[in-house]
């Protein structure tokens, strides 16, 4: 059982009526953000910081924890049902894998930089959330554990990597954040196995999504 103290607590029910007044109606995701101890996703010094809705914040490897706007967006789009096998592409500091593990969903997630792969697997185990974690290529997907009802990633995409979609169920839902510099959030929907629907959903920026694992190490 995690312990923290109560000012955290009032902090994520004021971000929770934030987010609701910005639009954010599946009580599902609001739940989970509700729960999930935001603070202890980056570094001590940021504890108070990571409940604004203004700006992301700096984690290892020159990543970032999205803002709290970004997290809850991206989960409302992809519709979680309890149970739902969900692919995660960018790790990170944890949190949108643990919201989403929160939400019912079994999440598998890949992280490309090694130093985040490690600290943030411990950190999740340490608190309790059953993910499966694993050090890869983000662009390949886990292949050996397709196929997925949902396909998030939470980094700026040049394009659509075809491995993923392929790893997408039929019906399933990917939401991807798609550009180079500024992203457009975007969902797709496997309606069959070679028709995809594509829909747009705002703008947004995101660090971007790297190609082979071994390269990001340098």
């Amino acid at each position: 059982m995690i312990t923290e103290e109560p000012i955290f607590v009032g902090l994520r029910k004021t971000l929770v009526n934030e987010l609701r007044k910005n639009g954010i109606e599946d009580e599902n995701v609001l739940s989970a953000i509700g729960t999930v101890p935001r603070q202890l996703f980056a570094d001590k010094s940021y504890a108070r910081k990571v409940y604004s809705m203004e700006q992301p914040i700096p984690i290892a490897a020159g990543q970032t924890l999205s803002q709290p706007y970004t997290v809850a967006i991206q989960s409302s789009l992809l519709q979680i049902n309890k149970g739902d096998k969900v692919l995660e592409i960018g790790t990170g500091s944890g949190y949108q894998a643990a919201v989403l593990c929160q939400m019912g969903a079994e999440v598998y997630s890949i992280e490309r930089q090694e130093v985040l792969y490690k600290s943030t697997s411990r950190l999740l185990q340490k608190l309790g959330y059953a993910i499966h974690t694993f050090y890869g290529d983000g662009y390949k997907g886990l292949v050996e554990h397709a196929p997925f009802d949902k396909i998030i990633i939470t980094c700026g995409a040049p394009n659509i990597p075809v491995a993923l979609l392929q790893q997408l169920k039929v019906g399933g839902m990917m939401v991807i954040p798609l550009g180079e510099i500024e992203q457009t959030m975007n969902t797709v929907l496997r309606q069959t196995e070679v028709d995809f629907e594509k829909k747009e959903y705002g703008k947004f920026r995101f660090v971007p999504m790297l190609k082979d694992c071994s390269e990001a190490e340098k």
